[in-house]
């Protein structure tokens, strides 16, 4: 595996941790746990961002 196929892999895990824990928020803890686990699983999301703006580059 190339540099460019790890960045891949993790840009998709990083994207399916994200969308699970913003599921999690929305469906499991609809108290004020539940903003937290949206806020990270955002933030999960604009690191999978970085990585594939980063695939190309390295």
């Amino acid at each position: 595996m190339n540099k460019n196929t790890v960045l891949a892999w993790a840009t998709a895990i990083m994207i399916i941790v994200g969308l699970g824990l913003i599921s999690l928020g929305a469906f499991r803890y609809e108290d004020v746990a539940g903003w937290g686990f949206a806020a990270v699983g955002i933030g999960f999301f604009a690191i999978a961002w970085v990585f594939n703006a980063l695939k190309g580059r390295v």
